[in-house]
C-alpha cells in the first residue's frame, strides 16, 4: 500500500525555501512523533491503575485493545520514517499490514467499548452508557478514513492526509486522561488543533487547503458536536439504543 508517500514526488529545485523544504520534508515524520508522545503522556496518567494495576482487573479485551492502538501508533511512525529514508518500496509493502492492523482496530474497538461500558456499569457502578457516542464515532472516523486511504492508495497527496486525520481522531482517549479537557469537553478542540496542524503545513507550502482537508474537517466536527450532543443531551432514543447494546 502506497502509504504515507509524502515526500516521494520530487521538489523543484530551488522551489521551496529552506525552511519550507524542511517542512515538506519531515512534516508527518514529526506528527508521528508527536502522535506518540501525546499517547505516551496521556495515558502515563491512568494506565498503572487502570490497567497494570487495578484494583479490579479488567476485561482482557483491554489488553488486546491498547496493545492494536499502541502498535499503530508505532506503525504510522515506521511507515513514516521508511518514506523519510527513501524506502518506498518497504513502505508499500508494509502498508498491507497496516491495512489488515487497521481493519481490525475498528471490531475491537466498538467491542472494547461496549465491554468496558458493562463492567463500569456492573463491576465498578459508573453507568454511563450514552459515553458510547464518543468510541463509536472514532472508529466510525477512523474506518472510513482508513477505507478511503486504502483506495486511495496510489493519490499520496490524499492518502497521507487520510491516515494522518484517522489517526488524530484517536488523539481523543488521550487528550481525555487530562481531567480539564475531559471535564470541560475539550478533548475534541485539542485533536482539532493537532488536524489543523496539517492545514497550516498546506498553508505554509501551498498557499491553499488541500480538499481532504475541506471536506472532511466540517464533517468531522459536525460529528464530534453530535457525540457530545448524544453523550451528555442523552436523548431518549440514544439512551434506549445503548441501554439495549450494554444489555
Amino acid at each position: 500500500m502506497a502509504s504515507l508517500s509524502q515526500n516521494v514526488a520530487a521538489v523543484r529545485p530551488g522551489a521551496l525555501s529552506g525552511r519550507s523544504e524542511l517542512l515538506d520534508r519531515y512534516f508527518y515524520f514529526c506528527m508521528s512523533l508527536l502522535f506518540a508522545a501525546i499517547v505516551g503522556i496521556g495515558f502515563s496518567r491512568t494506565v498503572n491503575q487502570n490497567l497494570f494495576h487495578p484494583a479490579l482487573a479488567r476485561p482482557v479485551i483491554l489488553w488486546f485493545h491498547a496493545g492494536a492502538f499502541s502498535a499503530w501508533i508505532l506503525f504510522f511512525i515506521f511507515q513514516s520514517t521508511l518514506v523519510r529514508t527513501g524506502n518506498v518500496k518497504w513502505h508499500r509493502f508494509f502498508g498491507w499490514f497496516g491495512a489488515a492492523l487497521g481493519s481490525v482496530m475498528v471490531p475491537l474497538g466498538i467491542t472494547t467499548a461496549v465491554i468496558m461500558g458493562r463492567f463500569d456499569t456492573v463491576q465498578l457502578h459508573l453507568a454511563d452508557p450514552t459515553f458510547l457516542s464518543i468510541p463509536f464515532l472514532d472508529m466510525l472516523v477512523f474506518g472510513v478514513s482508513l477505507a478511503l486511504a486504502i483506495l486511495w492508495r496510489k493519490k499520496p497527496e490524499f492518502h497521507r492526509r487520510l491516515l494522518f486525520l484517522a489517526t488524530c481522531q484517536l488523539l481523543d482517549a488521550p487528550f481525555g486522561r487530562f481531567d480539564f479537557l475531559f471535564n470541560n469537553n475539550l478533548f475534541y478542540v485539542a485533536l482539532n488543533l493537532v488536524m489543523l496542524l496539517g492545514v497550516a503545513r498546506d498553508v505554509v507550502l501551498n498557499r491553499r487547503v488541500h480538499t481532504v482537508y475541506r471536506y472532511a474537517l466540517p464533517i468531522l466536527i459536525a460529528g464530534q458536536v453530535l457525540a457530545i450532543y448524544l453523550w451528555h443531551g442523552a436523548p431518549a432514543w440514544w439512551v434506549s439504543i445503548t441501554h439495549n447494546i450494554l444489555g
